[in-house]
């Protein structure tokens, strides 16, 4: 399954579009931002550049890999969700990241679910971690919005990241916390939901 095969995943307020050369200058302007810093960031141009031929580069060598997220309405971008396993990785991962100015609107959630969703009802993922900074508290409260765990057991990528676990797919299949999941993005897209406190994604 090569990257011109990427399926278009979609949810009330977004669409999930593989990677193309034309959303190349907000994937640089975020990875050269202080909002990378927990991805490996801020990188310079050509560091830049080779990450994002790596993003679609990993959909031709995996078969699957990071979407871009763009808002149903306009079709603007604003970050990435999906699955990544570079060499070395001891797991397959489920991660994303929003653009600077779009984050605290629950995209990531909303994404990150849908994500999720087909890996595990469309690809036969029996499972999937996300590989987080410790210092990352916003991608960590994420992680646990969306039922994962610190598994303090699992091998991590570096030694300095902490490991998410993320439950399977018959511990999500009808539960309280799908229902919860679903209820929270519902409530992002209330016009009149204010979410108070820290930002969230």
């Amino acid at each position: 399954m090569g990257h011109r095969d990427i399926p278009v995943l979609e949810t009330p307020r977004l669409v999930l579009r593989g990677p193309e050369p034309e959303n190349y200058p907000d994937f640089k302007a975020t990875f050269a931002s202080y909002r990378s810093r927990f991805m490996g960031g801020p990188l310079n141009a050509y560091e830049t550049w080779m990450l994002y031929a790596a993003e679609i580069g990993h959909w031709e060598i995996r078969g699957f890999g990071m979407w871009m997220v763009h808002l149903r309405e306009t079709g603007e971008t604003v970050g990435m969700a999906g699955g990544w396993f570079p060499a070395k990785w001891p797991e397959r991962e489920i991660a994303w990241i929003i653009w600077p100015n779009h984050h605290g609107n629950g995209f990531a959630l909303e994404a990150t679910n849908r994500v999720r969703r087909h890996f595990y009802d469309d690809r036969g993922w029996e499972g999937a971690v996300s590989y987080l900074d410790p210092k990352d508290l916003d991608s960590i409260r994420l992680a646990e919005r969306l039922g994962a765990r610190k598994d303090h057991d699992a091998a991590s990528v570096d030694g300095n990241d902490a490991v998410y676990r993320h439950p399977s797919p018959e511990a999500l299949r009808g539960t309280q916390l799908a229902h919860g999941i679903d209820m929270e993005i519902a409530h992002y897209r209330d016009p009149l939901f204010k979410p108070k406190g820290w930002a969230l994604d």
